[in-house]
């Protein structure tokens, strides 16, 4: 089973904003780490471009099982159908991760507490720097 830790965040809600990915074997081991910016969008938006992030690098890596673990307690719920997709912003979105999913195979979803995503949640905040310029200081 392959893991994936995703974050995303933006600062102003809307505001800059990025994603990131941390992506394990099933022992714990990193296998890759990777982040990206995306301008301007909300929270809920960037918590979704990881979540694509990752289904991609699952399905462009064979992974077949996947174990998506997310502090966004609405991606997780929506992604398992508990919750309705209600603003329109992020049915496109949702639409589009159900797709990955059922191209990856098994997906399954966990909500963790924020500590427990801290890796994923420090790539996050690098795209956002890399979006302010804040990342850019020498």
């Amino acid at each position: 089973m392959t893991v994936a830790y995703i974050d995303g965040g933006s600062r102003g809600n809307p505001g800059p904003a990025g994603y990131g990915v941390r992506i394990e074997d099933a022992s714990g081991r990193l296998l890759e780490e990777f982040c990206g910016s995306l301008g301007v969008a909300t929270n809920n938006v960037a918590e979704y471009h990881g979540l694509l992030a990752a289904l991609r690098w699952a399905i462009a890596h064979g992974a077949r099982l996947l174990l998506v673990r997310s502090d966004s307690e609405l991606l997780v719920k929506q992604m398992l159908g508990a919750y309705r997709v209600k603003h329109p912003g992020l049915r496109p979105l949702h639409r589009e991760a159900c797709a990955l999913a059922r191209e990856v195979g098994e997906v399954r979803f966990e909500h963790v507490r924020r500590e427990r995503n801290a890796e994923a949640d420090r790539l996050a905040n690098q795209a956002m720097d890399e979006a302010t310029g804040e990342g850019m200081r020498s």
